[in-house]
């Protein structure tokens, strides 16, 4: 998780982007700003994700561009690079010469290099760096986010782990019970990731979901449809406390 940090650097103003944001305004200049802001979020993506697939084998198709989960459980999909079990290293598709991969299965990746060259972000345009498993994760929940995607896959082909990345509505319409989901998703986040500020993560997270926010010093009240989920946080806006009512 460490290089993250390192691999972020400020964004300067740019009016041409290669990579437009379907919301027009997602912004990150850190691994901890991504997560604060959007990291929930895409966390929760992975659960619908989980729910359709979970539990299933799969086999990728390079050449139709199609991961394939079960019998016949399959999607399109998009490959943004693999991370090497011995050398504990990622390597971004785009810079696996020897695969000879069309670029028409690394769009995402592509653009996300782009889309780093423009805006002085490393982690998007260095070929190969020194990873840990976690970083997987934040390369997945960072293009899920950028793209709007259903979520990311991780697939363990035994020398390593590719990072592939779908869209599809049958995922995206999963019913799940909302209130539930974000007393299992946030506490999930956090354990997860070290994030500076959980508070912040909090309010973006439920913001994003539409509730009402009611700040009271450490505390904070969300309220939708009559539910209440309320959060303490201490001195430092790290979570003590989470507790709902409906």
């Amino acid at each position: 998780m460490g290089l993250f940090n390192n691999f972020f650097k400020k964004k300067e103003d740019n009016t041409e982007s290669a990579l437009k944001p379907e919301n027009g305004s997602i912004y990150f200049t850190s691994e901890n700003d991504f997560l604060e802001k959007y990291g929930a979020l895409a966390l929760e993506k992975q659960r619908n994700l989980h729910n359709v697939t979970g539990g299933l084998s799969w086999n990728v198709n390079m050449d139709t561009e199609e991961i394939t989960f079960g019998e016949d459980l399959t999607f399109s999909m998009q490959v943004l690079g693999s991370f090497s079990h011995s050398s504990e290293t990622w390597l971004w598709l785009w810079e696996n010469k020897a695969g000879g991969y069309a670029e028409s299965v690394m769009k995402e990746a592509l653009l996300l290099k782009q889309y780093g060259e423009e805006n002085n972000i490393d982690l998007l345009t260095v070929g190969k760096f020194d990873a840990v498993p976690n970083d997987l994760h934040l390369i997945g929940m960072i293009a899920t986010t950028m793209f709007n995607l259903s979520g990311y896959y991780l697939g363990n082909y035994g020398q390593g782990t590719m990072v592939v990345t779908i869209k599809d509505e049958s995922i995206d319409n999963t019913e799940s019970e909302e209130f539930s989901r974000i007393l299992t998703v946030f506490p999930e986040l956090i354990s997860t990731f070290e994030i500076q500020n959980h508070k912040n993560a909090f309010t973006n997270y439920l913001a994003q979901k539409g509730f009402e926010l009611t700040p009271n010093g450490n505390e904070v009240k969300a309220e939708k449809d009559g539910n209440v989920i309320n959060a303490a946080f201490n001195e430092n806006n790290l979570l003590i406390n989470l507790n709902a009512n409906s």
